[in-house]
């Protein structure tokens, strides 16, 4: 039996309208993403991306999407994603284009570089803070993003036994 491998691309969305996102759901990336496929590389691009391609994950809040797509064809699907300009969901447009983050060959690769990126926004977002409760809000939310913390908690639990 073979195993057939997948390539996951880490997307994220951008909406000039941060509200418009809770707009989308999976089924309009999806369709998004195979027009322009169909637009960009033609019918056999289409078929070709359509083996085994799935919308994995996505964070309505924060934009953030995982496709997961065969390895011998994610570069068909990843020179597609430039091309999507909007997505339309419940007869409602909402214009966007999809930045892609990094491409993974598993969910865990993904996940681990989306927590390093999150991290690496909350520091570049700390010197633009206004007051001194903004910048407590973020370096609360970059202590509770690390794994010494969980570590911490874990030794915690050893000396309760």
């Amino acid at each position: 039996m073979v195993r057939l491998k997948s390539r996951y691309l880490l997307c994220e969305v951008c909406v000039s309208d941060r509200s418009n996102l809770l707009l989308l759901d999976d089924r309009a990336i999806y369709t998004a993403t195979k027009a322009a496929v169909a637009r960009a590389h033609g019918d056999y691009g289409a078929a070709l991306s359509s083996l085994g391609f799935s919308v994995k994950y996505l964070n309505a809040h924060t934009g953030i999407v995982f496709l997961r797509c065969r390895k011998s064809h994610y570069r068909l699907i990843w020179s597609a994603l430039p091309f999507i300009t909007s997505l339309e969901n419940r007869g409602q447009r909402v214009p966007c284009f999809l930045n892609c983050l990094h491409v993974g060959g598993t969910i865990r690769t993904c996940q681990k570089y989306l927590v390093r990126y999150n991290t690496q926004q909350l520091h570049r977002m700390l010197p633009l803070c206004q007051s001194e409760a903004e910048r407590s809000e973020i370096r609360k939310s970059l202590l509770s993003c690390t794994l010494k913390k969980e570590a911490d908690d874990d030794d915690d639990e050893e000396e309760d036994d």
